[in-house]
């Protein structure tokens, strides 16, 4: 028999689980009937290279944003050297750039007719070679530059909370800064670290325009191609349902890495422990500074080359409406999905029963589907509900029988609460684990109990978490693409719409407006939450 605070949590995890099957159950319901002819297709010309590439780009990316968001985050939360204090908050501001975005720009410089190879056969001769920006470690590259602001966010935060006794203890022992590295800050800050490359790697399962740019097919891309160019939604439902059991995989994979360890609650540094000189202070700033220059200024200047050269000319009043909506729907769908995965890791914390620790991991599931098959699945469940439940309610009140779920911005919202609640959830769950029982405990026993124990005890430990997780998820709902595009209310344009429109048209220096004002725009909340990371106790 379950316990009462077990059965208290029931409810609401189910609820969000429920919301989560609502438009998973159209993929596995999908399986009801197979085309053998489309699936003998796809396995006999398609499957096993999509297959491949689909392993051999999360393995890539995967490895990719460890050494880049660990090693930085090390640099920047424990060593000084030159420019180590501008490049703290800097590193995290190529989370702003979408990857449909750095794809193209990174197409547009490298590729054969690009600016980088015409200027460098003018000057070494015709006979110059560069390796081909579109292939395998060019989308491996982009990707990276895009998502290892997950694991460097994280990791970050989890060595500045580590606090100053362990390393100096480290030390005292006669371990040197990289055995210290090693063997303690490493194997504590593995929870924070496994909880980014889970997003990082969720995120390249589910990205499809960075990888059209690039021409790389992909299992994603297998999805759009079966819906789009065989015409069988069935079979695309069929894809994403195999790309789903991917995600169950991962996170299955990043739990047990995780194991028991636990995220270090000591006091934060004031100061960082080690000071480099010489030879190692110079590696350090450029290593920083390389992939600054890689994953922003130098995107930054061709947007703003595109922009100065054709993309000014489109500048009219279309423009604020976009602007205004983005930022909408930014707000609202973090307010929403950052409440609804508080929720959750609550839940999950005082009732960590196995059915709430499986509806938990259920409501986390959403976030590697691609935007566009998720936002099928929700217009057909809604259209279902307004056929059979909605219109015949409605004329039987005498309101006129019309469809309100589909089409609404309701649906968008779910969709967005659906795609980005692990988003949310990762850095929550984070925060509140680093919260010691006995502070609770002590409260309770003081007479703190109920809503002013939330409000008074839990609220002021989570406010950094709960504003990194705000923050994370209104950026990728700025940038998020395909969902926007298929389920916006009617005149709802954004930037992400904009961008597409002109993308898909070739028009690359036209869409460097509408992605310029996304990056401009998505850099406010990208500072907000640097400089909200980066306070220290004195």
């Amino acid at each position: 028999m379950s316990h009462p605070v077990e059965r208290r949590w029931y409810p609401i995890t189910f609820a969000v689980a429920a919301l989560v099957l609502l438009p998973l159950s159209i993929l596995l319901f999908s399986w009801s009937s197979i085309d053998t002819e489309i699936w003998s297709h796809l396995w006999d010309t398609q499957m096993p290279r999509l297959l491949g590439n689909t392993l051999t780009l999360v393995l890539g990316v995967g490895i990719g944003v460890v050494v880049l968001g660990v090693s930085l985050a090390w640099l920047t939360a424990l060593c000084e050297f030159p420019g180590r204090r501008w490049l703290d908050w800097a590193l995290m501001l190529p989370f702003a750039i979408p990857a449909y975005v750095l794809a193209f720009v990174f197409i547009g410089l490298l590729d054969f007719a690009g600016p980088v190879q015409t200027l460098a056969r003018e000057w070494f001769g015709s006979g110059i070679r560069f390796p081909r920006v579109r292939s395998t470690g060019g989308v491996i590259t982009v990707l990276v530059l895009v998502f290892y602001p997950y694991v460097y966010l994280l990791a970050r935060s989890a060595f500045l909370a580590q606090g100053k006794g362990l390393m100096e203890a480290a030390r005292v022992l006669g371990q040197s800064p990289w055995q210290a590295f090693w063997r303690v800050a490493l194997p504590m800050a593995r929870p924070a670290i496994g909880a980014g490359l889970a997003l990082a790697m969720m995120e390249t399962l589910a990205d499809f325009g960075a990888v059209s740019v690039f021409n790389f097919d992909t299992f994603t891309t297998a999805i759009y191609k079966t819906w789009y160019g065989f015409f069988s939604l069935t079979s695309a439902t069929q894809l994403a349902s195999l790309l789903l059991l991917a995600v169950m995989l991962v996170l299955y994979g990043e739990r047990r890495a995780r194991g028991a360890a636990r995220p270090a609650n000591e006091r934060a540094r004031s100061a960082a422990l080690y000071r480099l000189t010489g030879v190692k202070a110079f590696a350090a700033s450029a290593w920083c500074g390389l992939v600054f220059l890689c994953a922003f200024i130098i995107p930054l200047l061709q947007l703003l080359a595109w922009l100065w050269q054709r993309g000014r000319f489109d500048l009219d009043e279309r423009y604020a409406g976009m602007i205004l909506h983005t930022l909408y729907l930014g707000a609202i769908a973090a307010l929403i999905t950052v409440s609804v995965a508080l929720l959750l890791a609550f839940a999950r914390r005082q009732a960590p029963v196995r059915s709430i620790r499986s509806a938990v991991s259920l409501a986390n599931l959403g976030y590697a589907l691609p935007g566009s098959v998720l936002a099928v699945s929700i217009m057909l469940a809604f259209s279902y509900l307004d056929r059979h439940l909605v219109i015949p309610l409605s004329s039987w009140l005498g309101a006129g029988g019309k469809p309100i779920l589909l089409g609404s911005l309701g649906a968008l919202l779910l969709a967005y609460l659906i795609r980005f609640m692990a988003v949310a959830f990762g850095p929550l769950e984070n925060a509140l684990a680093r919260i010691r029982p006995s502070l609770p405990q002590a409260s309770r026993s003081l007479g703190v109990g109920g809503p002013a124990l939330f409000f008074r005890v839990y609220l002021p430990l989570l406010l950094p978490g709960t504003l990194s997780a705000a923050l994370l998820v209104f950026v990728d709902v700025l940038k998020e693409m395909p969902a926007t595009l298929l389920m916006r209310p009617f005149g709802w344009d954004t930037l992400a719409v904009r961008i597409f429109e002109m993308t898909s048209e070739g028009e690359w220096a036209r869409a460097s407006l509408p992605a310029l004002t996304l990056v401009l725009v998505g850099l406010l909340p990208v500072v907000l939450l640097i400089r909200r990371s980066a306070r220290r106790p004195g």
